[in-house]
């Protein structure tokens, strides 16, 4: 019997696509790339450390030929892949059908060189029908979408690795440029800089509260005054926000407080009459199905995801077979997915909620070059998301995309819209309702709200009958004074709908670049926006200054658009790369002939126009700088201050307290050291004695707790912060010290290696025994010390070779666990919110890494980071496997294996 090897990206796609398969099918996992660019200079193998070329690991001068490394973590895979490929008769590539799937499933070709016939399988979904599809009408590597992922990724390296170390050189270490990075924070400074160049204006208006008569509280409105004496009132539309006064050439009614408050009073015993009433009927049609980037958007708006969480979590959903293939640009639908929502719609709704005729949406980027059709529930069910075995975030984000999907094959919102003048002496008052005559298809999605039914009653904002020449009642009038808004600083949804807008990356690299953005010191987040910080600022006014066109939008989503010509084989891409990098007008020849004209201290001064200061970007971050009688003063930037919200005032506040010094809160009575209060770049924290260069001993230091103010510290807390850990007393089973301190997770009480967290109400300063051994024994019934069993806080189901897999909760956090392998979560990984998808890869890769010598018997999961031993052994690895191939048509030689 024949044997086939089926290779996927992931162990839950693994899983999933093998229930579909034949009993002669094998499935396994790549982990993703198996090779790539070396990552380091350590990766370099060892005959290609001497070549100019070989720390940006791309050969500009033999046509750009790419220096694949095998990084470590993947010898043991690709070692049990081919293994695996030995008893196979056939290798089927079924990596995802995009370009970087499809470079994915390149390299695999290219690293188990296969003698056995190699076909490509692709499908949208993982149900049996596609499945069962996908194995009739599989097919070969598509050259042209290799070798636009490669140039994508030689790109990148190329913009990275040349102009990177430049910005390094004149503004400050470990600063990185990026090919979409760059132009993304050039958005966001240039949002950042408008802001601050905002001027508020300020006006007035007047607020009635009306009622039909005779008096019913359910036919009050409100109306807002429109016009005094036949001129239009000013709104905020009408102020230039550069001056914050009335924009040249309108034409309108400024009021202030007092004129406001005048007219109030002549207004108020007036008559008021309608003087006009306009009725329109309208429609509002349903939204497309989601690609990747509306998807994005509307999970960041009602679910407060990431980009980053929601693509992992649709990631595990596709995987599981929920939904169809999450990276696609196409709001097409399938025939079966019409079909299937259709009778779904009259199920759950009935026919009259259905649209007339099946819709189908037209895809507006040009060239959607991801996946076929738009991000639907996978099958021809069509099923919700009560019906399956879901919860927590894949539940939200199923139950959003199923209701999108839904709703597109609805019958239009029909809507009555009415707008009705009041005249009252020589004003106009105007208030507008909205009446849903039929709610179509928001019955099952409305965009921007969670709960269809609730949102309903935001459509509607009836008025009562009103009439011609009607009198109403004035029961309050009220001025009310405004303030112009700076323009909003962009969120994730909106930063993403921008870069979409100006065909910027791709919508499947949207949250990677946000997340790169934020790793790298660029942008920070207070609440949902997105802050560019000094840093920013400074890298993108050199970049706009010396190399315009690689933050300039219209060249990025150029080069966009000749990934897409690549990847449909009308250009060539060796080609393209020489233009974009060789030759006179070449990336390579501009940062050349550019640096010499860079001065590294204009380079790092930001420049900020209205500031009675010059900020600065050190090897330590941003600082402030000025010249005062002829002294040079200098004083840190908080690291979180948005470049907007630098003032004056602030700045001469952080220049005092400078010269200031730390504040000494009082003298400890048992040291006789002064307890100082200092601000550090992670907050405000408590000293015990001055800092002294001669000693090796630090002094002491404390935080302050998370909702303490600096300016409510009292001696008596200074001195409780400092003395944690503090000692509680002894358990009365063991005799042994139980503690209160604070850690990496937060506030906590231990007791003989087992530690409880607290939270509010209890505090870590004065929290007594009693309460902590009641917090203790709650604690896994009393479990946490060595060889005892952990708390489990999620159990994640069975894993693909048997044993349960689950959450635990260790002595140095929350990890997973299966049999004896243990993977400590990324920090930013809610215990509640890991699947299992997630848990298996992370399984995974723990297992593929180097087991490391360890003492005493703990989990590799709870210990902690250890220095390695002076002395320790050379490493006896074998050198690492290399190789350098460039992907090629037939009719082109193969570039010799290196």
């Amino acid at each position: 019997m024949s044997k086939k090897l089926v290779i996927v990206e992931s162990p839950t796609k693994a899983k999933t696509i093998g229930k579909f398969l034949p009993r002669d099918y094998q499935v396994k996992a790549s982990m993703g790339h198996v090779r790539d660019l070396p990552a380091s200079a350590a990766e370099i193998p060892e005959k290609y450390k001497g070549e100019p070329w070989a720390r940006l690991g791309v050969n500009v001068e033999a046509d750009f030929d790419p220096l694949y490394v095998i990084p470590d973590k993947k010898r043991k895979l690709i070692a049990e892949l081919k293994a695996a490929l030995k008893d196979a008769d056939e290798l089927i590539l079924a990596t995802d059908e995009d370009r970087e799937g499809e470079s994915i499933g390149w390299h695999l070709q290219e690293v188990l060189k296969p003698k056995q016939p190699v076909r490509r399988m692709v499908f949208h979904e993982i149900t049996r029908e596609a499945i069962e599809q996908a194995l009739r009408e599989t097919r070969d590597i598509d050259l042209d979408l290799v070798h636009a992922q490669e140039t994508r990724r030689i790109l990148d390296r190329l913009v990275g690795y040349t102009v990177s170390p430049l910005l390094w050189r004149k503004i400050a270490p470990k600063l990185s440029a990026g090919r979409v990075q760059s132009v993304a924070v050039r958005l966001l400074v240039q949002r950042e800089r408008e802001r601050r160049a905002f001027v508020a204006g300020q006006y007035w208006d007047l607020k009635a509260l009306l009622n039909k008569r005779p008096d019913r509280p359910g036919h009050r409105f409100e109306a807002t005054l429109i016009s005094v004496g036949g001129k239009r009132v000013a709104t905020g539309r009408d102020f230039d926000e550069h001056t914050g006064q009335i924009a040249a050439g309108k034409d309108v009614l400024l009021l202030n407080q007092q004129e406001a408050e005048t007219l109030r009073n002549r207004l108020i015993k007036g008559q008021w009459i309608i003087a006009e009433v306009e009725e329109k009927d309208a429609t509002r049609a349903p939204y497309a199905p989601f690609t990747t980037s509306t998807l994005q958007q509307e999970a960041n708006r009602k679910l407060g995801l990431s980009a980053r969480e929601t693509m992992r979590i649709a990631q595990n959903l596709y995987e599981n077979g929920y939904i169809t293939y999450m990276r696609t640009d196409s709001v097409n639908l399938s025939d079966e997915a019409i079909n299937a929502a259709r009778r779904r719609i009259r199920e759950m709704y009935g026919e009259e909620y259905l649209s007339p005729s099946p819709r189908r949406y037209q895809t507006k980027t040009a060239n959607a070059q991801e996946a076929h059709e738009a991000i639907r529930p996978a099958g021809d069910q069509m099923i919700p998301a009560d019906s399956l075995p879901l919860d927590g975030r894949e539940r939200q984000l199923y139950d959003l995309i199923w209701k999108r999907t839904v709703a597109s094959q609805m019958a239009n919102a029909r809507l009555k819209l009415r707008t009705v003048s009041i005249n009252v002496a020589d004003a106009v008052f105007r208030t507008s309702g909205r009446t849903i005559l039929f709610a179509g298809f928001f019955r099952a999605y409305v965009e921007g709200s969670d709960d269809p039914d609730a949102a309903l009653e935001s459509q509607e904002q009836p008025l009562p009958a009103l009439s011609v020449g009607e009198q109403v009642d004035c029961r309050e009038l009220e001025a009310v004074g405004h303030e112009t808004q700076p323009p909003a600083r962009y969120t994730e949804a909106t930063l993403v709908k921008a870069l979409e807008a100006e065909g910027i990356g791709r919508p499947s690299t949207y949250a990677t670049i946000i997340d790169t953005i934020q790793q790298r010191g660029y942008v920070f987040k207070q609440r949902k926006e997105l802050v560019p910080t000094f840093t920013a600022f400074a890298v993108t006014e050199l970049l706009e200054q010396h190399f315009e066109e690689l933050v300039d939008l219209k060249f990025t989503a150029n080069m966009e658009q000749r990934l897409d010509d690549i990847s449909n084989g009308a250009l060539d891409y060796l080609l393209y790369l020489r233009q974009f990098f060789l030759g006179e007008d070449g990336l390579e020849n501009q940062v050349k002939s550019r640096e010499a004209a860079i001065d590294p201290r204009l380079a790092s001064t930001v420049e900020l126009g209205n500031l009675n200061a010059e900020v600065r970007i050190g090897q330590y971050g941003p600082f402030l700088a000025r010249e005062e009688n002829g002294e040079r003063r200098t004083a840190n930037l908080p690291p979180l201050l948005a470049p907007a919200d630098l003032t004056d005032e602030l700045a001469e506040a952080l220049f005092n307290k400078k010269t200031e010094g730390p504040q000494v809160i009082g003298q400890d009575p048992e040291s006789e050291l002064p307890v100082l209060l200092k601000v550090g770049p992670y907050g405000p924290y408590v000293q015990l004695g001055e800092d002294d260069p001669n000693s090796k001993t630090k002094p002491k230091r404390a935080s302050l707790l998370k909702g303490m103010s600096p300016d409510d510290l009292t001696m008596e807390t200074a001195l409780a912060l400092l003395s944690l850990p503090r000692t509680l007393g002894e358990h009365p089973e063991t005799g042994k010290p139980v503690q209160a301190g604070v850690g990496r997770f937060g506030p906590f009480v231990v007791h003989d290696g087992v530690y409880a967290n607290l939270r509010a109400p209890d505090s870590v300063l004065d929290i007594e025994l009693d309460r902590a051994l009641e917090l203790l024994a709650a604690k896994a019934n009393g479990a946490g010390s060595r060889g005892a069993s952990k708390t489990v806080i999620k159990e994640l189901g069975e894993h693909p070779e048997g044993g349960a897999v689950q959450v635990l909760d260790g002595r140095y956090g929350p990890y997973v666990n299966w049999k004896k392998v243990n993977a400590t979560l990324p920090k930013d990984i809610q215990p509640a919110d890991v699947t299992l998808a997630q848990a298996l890869e992370w399984l995974a890769e723990k297992q593929t890494k180097p087991k490391t010598a360890r003492k005493g018997g703990a989990s590799s999961a709870e210990q902690p980071t250890r220095k390695k031993a002076a002395g320790a052994a050379k490493s006896t690895a074998k050198p690492k496997k290399t190789t350098t191939r460039r992907a090629t048509t037939k009719s082109t030689k193969k570039a010799a294996s290196r």
